[in-house]
């Protein structure tokens, strides 16, 4: 039989006085499972990585511009760091030499939705801080209020709030059955 959890708050103690190295256990009450807390890595959610050539300015533009706090940046020079805005954490990386940036490819790689509380309040604000603004703000058919920048190297970046609660048959998907 495993270790017993004591109930502290929303946080699981782990009553394991001979193993107290693995410290606290954070109860994810999304999936209802017990999962071992990481600082470092949040475990409930989907934690992108996303390289830019320059790094250093990659990370002053996202904080400045979009209003992401720097949590850590390790290496010497910086090879990585990690950045959050609400509970998206992201994880950003230094591209190796040979690699292109979808501005320099063209087109883009990929999109990242980022929910934040007040998409009207941040959208004004990272307009004002000079953002490329690639889709105004507006509501979608899916319920969603968002708007798009594009950064400095070309990543595509949606911001989002939940408008209205509409399920995916209302606006024409189609549901795989479980």
């Amino acid at each position: 039989m495993g270790p017993a959890l004591v109930p502290v708050g929303k946080v699981l103690k782990l009553a394991r006085p001979e193993t107290p190295s693995l410290g606290f256990i954070k109860f994810n009450h999304c999936m209802m499972n017990a999962v071992m807390r990481n600082r470092s890595v949040p475990c409930d959610a989907v934690l992108p990585h996303v390289m830019y050539r320059d790094l250093e300015a990659a990370i002053a533009w996202l904080t400045k511009t979009l209003g992401f706090t720097e949590h850590y940046r390790y290496g010497e020079p910086a090879s990585g760091a990690q950045i959050y805005l609400g509970s998206a954490y992201l994880m950003l990386k230094r591209a190796p030499p040979e690699a292109a940036t979808p501005a320099q490819l063209g087109y883009g790689t990929q999109s990242l939705t980022i929910f934040v509380e007040d998409v009207a309040s941040h959208y004004q604000k990272a307009k004002a801080a000079g953002a490329r603004i690639v889709e105004e703000p507006h509501t979608t058919c899916y319920g969603e209020f968002q708007y798009a920048v594009v950064d400095i190297e070309g990543h595509h970046w949606l911001f989002s709030q939940h408008s209205s609660d509409v399920s995916p048959e209302e606006w024409g998907a189609t549901v795989a059955p479980r």
